[in-house]
Parts: C-alpha cells; structure tokens; sequence
C-alpha cells in the first residue's frame, strides 16, 4: 500500500459525520444518505484502495454475477390466500432460569414514590398489562436507562456473580 493511501485512510476515523459524507461523495461521485460513521469509513477506505491499487478482476467479476444469478431468491410474496404449503413454526423453548421465581410470582419494587409489581410468566414478565421479555427490560421501561432487571428488583444484590 502507497504511504500515502495509508495515511489519508488511517485518518478517515478522525474525521467528523460530515466531513466523511463529504469524502464519500468525492470519491464515489454521488452523496450518500448514511450517516453511520463505520460504514463510510469502510467504504471510502474500500474505495480509495480500489482506485490506487485496482479494482476486482474481470473474473472475479464474472463469478459474483455468476453466484448472483444462481442464488435461489423470492422475487415475489407467497400467495396471500394461503394456499402455499405453511409449516407450523417452531417454538423455542427457553430452558428455566434458576435466579428467577416460578411463573405467577409477583415481584414488588417501591421506586420513585411507585410500587411496582411485575408478574413472573413461564416465558417472560407482565408490567402494568405489557409483556416483556426480559426483567432488564421491564427496568429500562420503569428509569428509562439500562439497568440490570435482576439487582433493580432485589433478586441479585451489589458485587453477587449471577
């Protein structure tokens, strides 16, 4: 790799949201709707590389549009009067947790002047007439930032490995 080419893609990381869009835009020819920061930097690294030291051969060309043309792809929905053959879907049995109460218990917290009572199901957690999946979630639902479901609720205590 050029010296150059190295230094000028080791520096896309420390540029701005902004100043990579515009990058993008000089080097692929086109602006870009991303504002992800991880994707310009690789694509605009892939691009420079591709124009200092070549492009993809024509053959390895010809075998992408080759594999490209052989994928087995839906190019349409199936029927929507149900007449394609349905498997029924698979069910995915969670085995139990052993840090948590058996289904039907009811958790109760006190936070914020609230009481909380969150309902332990055979397959996740009932607050205030919603289902969640997880106890985590039903605490990031109540402070509105993560937090662990099991210390929130008392069922691990501060420094306890679960």
């Amino acid at each position: 790799m050029l010296p150059n080419l190295a230094a000028e893609i080791a520096a896309l990381p420390r540029l701005r949201v902004s100043e990579l869009r515009i990058k993008f835009a000089d080097v692929f020819g086109e602006p870009t709707p991303s504002h992800n920061k991880v994707w310009l930097v690789k694509r605009i690294a892939w691009r420079l590389q591709a124009k200092a030291e070549g492009d993809l051969s024509e053959r390895a060309r010809r075998r992408a549009a080759e594999l490209i043309a052989d994928a087995d792809m839906r190019l349409s929905a199936p029927p929507a009067d149900g007449t394609a053959t349905q498997e029924p879907p698979t069910i995915l049995r969670v085995p139990g947790n052993d840090r948590l109460p058996r289904p039907g218990t009811i958790l109760t917290r006190r936070y914020k002047g609230r009481t909380l009572q969150v309902e332990v199901l055979e397959h996740g957690f009932s607050f205030e007439g919603k289902a969640y999946r997880s106890l985590s979630a039903v605490a990031k639902a109540v402070t509105g930032s993560h937090c662990s479901g099991h210390f929130f609720f008392g069922l691990t205590q501060k420094g306890e490995k679960p």
